[in-house]
């Protein structure tokens, strides 16, 4: 039986510690990289130069997830290791439960945050809402 692993990443140092953990622990297995795009980031913001375009905004966060994904597609493709990936939008944390619920993944591999100082503060810990709401087993990866 092939085993499912999902990894959500984001730009974190912890993302990336666990994505090499996922890499090293589960060779064999069927692994999926995911990104969440996090709606409130696409909100429209008036600045200095004016209003920023929530369609220009949508599409530049689009872009950084793709390339993102990708990275992670070439680095996993550099030890032989097949990779599957994804970009979704919503919030983080039940987006991956979402996920994992839609696409029969058995395990999550996670980083034990992503964000810090105040994002971290106002958004919560997307680890600790995928541990507490996945109905399969999470690894969190210091």
């Amino acid at each position: 039986m092939d085993t499912r692993i999902l990894v959500p990443i984001d730009e974190s140092e912890q993302s990336e510690t666990a994505f090499e953990y996922a890499l090293e622990t589960f060779p064999e297995a069927s692994i999926t990289v995911l990104h969440a795009i996090d709606p409130r980031e696409l909100r429209t913001y008036g600045g200095v130069e004016g209003w920023i375009d929530m369609d220009e905004l949508a599409a530049q966060r689009r872009a950084y997830a793709q390339r993102l994904v990708d990275e992670a597609r070439e680095h996993a493709d550099e030890r032989g290791i097949t990779l599957s990936t994804a970009v979704e939008t919503g919030k983080p944390a039940r987006t991956v439960v979402e996920f994992v619920k839609d696409n029969d993944i058995d395990h999550v591999v996670i980083g034990s945050h992503g964000r810090s100082g105040v994002s971290r503060v106002l958004l919560g810990s997307v680890a600790e809402r995928v541990v507490r709401r996945s109905p399969v087993p999470v690894t969190i990866v210091r």
